[in-house]
């Protein structure tokens, strides 16, 4: 399978110390899945609650956006009841719901999918960043205030990930060289006998 992307976020926590470890999800999917399902080989983007199943529908150069919908719809009906035994076997093994998406052209298409609730606290400039998207109508609520705020980051995340991940590297490139120039018995304790008075 092309991609097995764990989602953003840190592994672990109590509620989620007893989750099957789904490293392999990706793989398994792809031995189980009909090999004419899809024009590549499909990817699949996990996280705590979910694996994301997305294929990509071979579609002809002329087709309209139109045809390509009408192509989606119709992998979702035909393949309803065989995705379904899929995602119940993938459950039973990796402890988590499968949802499923197609992409046509350019555009990605997510079927239905799991919306978790998320609980947080906010200080008072963060929760009027939200109310002035909501005050400005680009929200309905708080809780969709913040849903939005996390899809704009999701549309940055490649960028901004692959920046961190630059500045991650040079931090850890400083370090070892600050190791690596340290002489051995550089870092000496004091003897008792050149500690301060007041701490012998």
């Amino acid at each position: 399978m092309r991609g097995s992307r764990r989602g953003p976020g840190r592994p672990g926590g109590w509620q989620h110390a007893n989750l099957p470890d789904a490293s392999d999800a990706g793989d398994w999917l792809a031995g189980r899945l009909p090999a004419d399902w899809f024009a590549t080989s499909p990817e699949a983007t996990i996280d705590r609650e979910e694996i994301l199943v997305i294929g990509t529908l071979p579609v002809p150069d002329e087709s309209s956006q139109a045809a390509g919908e009408g192509r989606a719809a119709r992998f979702r009906e035909a393949t309803r009841s065989e995705r379904m035994q899929i995602a119940d076997e993938a459950e039973d093994r990796y402890g988590r719901k499968v949802a499923w998406g197609v992409r046509v052209g350019d555009e990605r298409i997510i079927f239905t999918h799991l919306a978790v609730p998320v609980m947080t606290r906010l200080r008072q400039p963060e929760r009027q960043v939200l109310d002035t998207l909501v005050d400005a109508g680009v929200a309905r609520s708080r809780s969709d205030a913040l849903a939005w705020c996390v899809r704009l980051v999701g549309e940055h995340t490649d960028e901004w990930l692959a920046k961190l991940r630059e500045a991650m590297a040079n931090v850890n490139d400083v370090r070892l060289s600050n190791l690596g120039s340290a002489r051995p018995g550089s870092f000496i304790h004091a003897s008792p006998s050149r500690r301060p008075a007041h701490a012998r």
